[in-house]
């Protein structure tokens, strides 16, 4: 028998938690009910929220089945190893206490059988859930279609897709993913954990069940080309390289669906100089599907656009930009480092070194760190990272921001108003978790088991690799993007959330809410947030919504802030789950609310004047914040705003708002804890490692302030400028 004949697959898992009780949803609905009646007066009480109430999910959820969380939970990493599609289900009722969620496995590692057993374990939680129209949890299937490209141009990004229903007759025969050769694309650098085996001999089972996994995904056997997908065999592997080519598979099965973008400016992968501008066409942008946009996630942060610039190649030309206030490139940071790495090296050569290092590390892109592969995270300090954004993705990429995003207009392919094309997305958050744990940002704590925090717990192994010639910079030429995964942890975040104004707890309102954009997300808690336009030709207009208007807009905003919770688990939780399933799924802590509220402290408003001309600098079409609103330090907020430039203006506005919850402690709140000197300059940091190097006690906590976020309400002019 060779080494990998022992190898085996993981199982499925059996859902063991009944329905939440009655109870628990009718507190959750008289809570809401409680918040709205102090955001109201009487007279609007008789029309409370047009019917609707607000439901919390996670449309971003992994289990073993991706082979990135396989590999992130090796023995070698300490953590827990087997996380179920079962477990998710598990985990969203009694720890989290969701009402919504969905599966989106890797497309790229989902093989034929992992796609059923994915589904029937989904259709089991379902079938728990109660009848329909009054269900306890929503659960919903679909996968991540996984692209990364080394440069700008060949760069997509990542995508969910999500379905309505969970019958055979609802769902495609396959995932389609990103992959169009046979080597495993996104995911050819998991290959190197199986090696692990030979260093943890203890955990050998483990890393032979990653290897049969591996083995089995290459022995399926790619779909023919240029047959209509629903004419392929359902055992095949199927592949989309862009956009376009994947809605052109979704149409092929007529099937409803959302495509739902996410980790659009996570640095973490994204090469630099990614922008949203090459999407925004009409063959890969479809608007019917891609509605949504994942803003925040246990990635952390793609809300917020900044000017500066990161390292880029320019018409085939390196350009790395000089430290600016509140950013060091990391292309000036490698120079910076074969600066002290000099020594007895004469001047010429030592600042000809420092241009090819700082050269060098813009033509490795989202790789830079191999620039220099024994350097310490400590080296590179912090550059490019965003240092006043909150719970910033690591190595933000400012034109990949949603706030980008919705300032861009192509008028090369106007819509059929003869406006040109736009994005119009609603804003979700959720968590990518990948231990199929939904809804984890419920409370802050455990960072190892509710963020992507991963690393080896042993000081016998090397994290840096020796160079050749240490006073040298080495040349990049990945073939995969190699991460910067030591200063990624401390920007590792339990996740966010997604909340619908729905008008049942059914899968077609849910769906529904989903659909017309009325939807928001927040950093983790449960906040309750409306934003309205209230003098809509039609009436109050919600958020997600677009209109016309020839007057200024007015607008409403009520929110209350998320309870405070209780420590560990409500009794139906305990009861729901053994002592052990608890302990392993929620490590001692659930969804758990007081009855006092976190106070809303502030409410801020993003106005957003989307290009009017071709080539209009986009700097100048973000205000955040536009205006800021100091709430009055209660649970509860409520805010009206207008707009008296917008009739003179004569442009088409996007408006949007964020909540602000009072600060409290949050997992990894200082990412890396940079310390400056007197004229802003970084000169220290303090990682919080993933690894042996931080303890797994400490969570490296600080105080932030967390919110959630409006989906915007785009408002055109009645006489667009032009």
């Amino acid at each position: 028998m060779t080494a990998s004949g022992c190898g085996g697959d993981r199982p499925s898992g059996r859902v063991q938690g009944p329905a939440r009780a009655p109870a628990a949803i009718a507190a959750q609905a008289s809570g809401q009910a409680a918040a709205w009646a102090r955001l109201t007066s009487e007279s609007e009480r008789l029309g409370a929220a047009r019917g609707t109430q607000v439901l919390f999910g996670d449309l971003h959820v992994h289990t073993t089945y991706s082979l990135d969380a396989f590999a992130m939970e090796l023995p070698l990493t300490g953590l827990q190893g087997v996380h179920t599609p079962a477990d998710a289900c598990d985990f969203a009722r009694h720890c989290a206490g969701l009402d919504f969620f969905s599966l989106n496995d890797h497309a790229e590692s989902l093989t034929p059988e992992h796609w059923t057993a994915t589904k029937d374990v989904l259709r089991h939680c379902d079938a728990l859930a109660g009848a329909p129209g009054d269900q306890d949890l929503i659960a919903f299937a679909g996968w991540e279609w996984t692209q990364i490209g080394l440069t700008p141009a060949t760069h997509w990004g990542h995508k969910n897709v999500v379905f309505p229903g969970l019958a055979d007759a609802e769902l495609p025969a396959r995932p389609i993913s990103s992959r169009t050769g046979s080597e495993l694309g996104v995911f050819d650098n998991v290959r190197q954990a199986t090696s692990a085996r030979w260093v943890d001999p203890l955990g050998w089972k483990d890393y032979a069940d990653l290897d049969w996994l591996l083995r089995r995904i290459e022995s399926v056997p790619p779909c023919p080309r240029g047959v209509p997908t629903r004419d392929l065999p359902p055992d095949c592997h199927e592949s989309a390289a862009t956009p376009a080519d994947l809605y052109a598979k979704l149409d092929e099965w007529g099937f409803p669906a959302l495509v739902i973008p996410h980790g659009n400016a996570w640095g973490l992968y994204t090469p630099p100089g990614a922008s949203w501008d090459q999407a925004l066409a009409r063959a890969q942008h479809d608007p019917g599907r891609q509605r949504l946009l994942e803003i925040m996630s246990g990635h952390g942060n793609s809300e917020e656009y900044r000017s500066y610039r990161p390292g880029t190649v320019e018409d085939g030309d390196p350009i790395c930009p000089a430290p600016s206030e509140g950013f060091l490139p990391c292309c000036w940071q490698a120079g910076e480092i074969m600066r002290r790495r000099c020594g007895a090296l004469d001047p010429n050569t030592c600042e000809a070194r420092v241009d090819e290092a700082r050269r060098l590390a813009v033509m490795a892109g989202a790789s830079v760190r191999q620039v220099f592969p024994d350097a310490t995270a400590e080296d590179w300090l912090d550059c490019d990272q965003c240092r006043d954004c909150f719970k910033p993705s690591f190595s933000l990429r400012p034109r990949e921001t949603a706030q980008y995003a919705l300032a861009i207009s192509s008028f090369d392919e106007p819509e059929p108003s003869g406006r040109p094309l736009r994005f119009r997305f609603g804003f979700i958050a959720s968590t990518d978790d990948h231990t199929a744990r939904p809804g984890t940002g419920y409370k802050q704590y455990e960072r190892r088991k509710m963020t992507f925090a991963t690393g080896i717990r042993s000081d016998r192994f090397e994290f840096r690799t020796p160079m050749d010639e240490p006073d040298r910079p080495q040349r990049v030429e990945p073939r995969y993007v190699v991460p910067d995964a030591e200063r990624t942890a401390s920007f590792s975040f339990p996740g966010g959330i997604v909340a619908v104004h729905a008008a049942a707890r059914s899968r077609p309102a849910v769906w529904d809410a989903l659909m017309r954009r009325e939807v928001y997300g927040t950093s983790g808690p449960r906040i309750l947030l409306w934003f309205d336009l209230v003098n809509g030709p039609d009436g109050a207009l919600p958020m997600g919504g677009e209109t016309v208007l020839a007057e200024g807009p007015r607008f409403e905003v009520r929110a209350a802030g998320d309870f405070v919770q209780r420590p560990g688990c409500p009794a139906a939780s305990a009861a729901a789950l053994s002592a052990d399933r608890l302990a392993y799924l929620c490590a001692g802590e659930c969804y758990h609310p007081g009855e006092e509220r976190h106070a809303i402290t502030a409410i801020e408003v993003v106005r957003i004047r989307p290009q009017a001309h071709p080539y209009e600098p986009v700097d100048r079409l973000i205000e955040d914040p536009w205006k800021r609103f100091e709430c009055p330090g209660t649970g509860t907020c409520t805010v009206t705003f207008a707009d008296a430039e917008f009739t003179d203006a004569g442009r088409d506005t996007v408006y949007y708002v964020r909540a602000l919850q009072e600060p409290t402690p949050a997992v990894n709140g200082a990412t890396l804890r940079t310390e400056l000197d007197g004229d802003g300059n970084a000169v220290r940091i303090r990682p919080c490692y993933g690894d042996h190097r931080t303890p797994l006690d400490d969570d490296c906590a600080a105080p932030v302030a967390e919110r959630a976020w409006s989906s915007p309400i785009f408002v055109n002019h009645a006489v667009p400028a032009g």
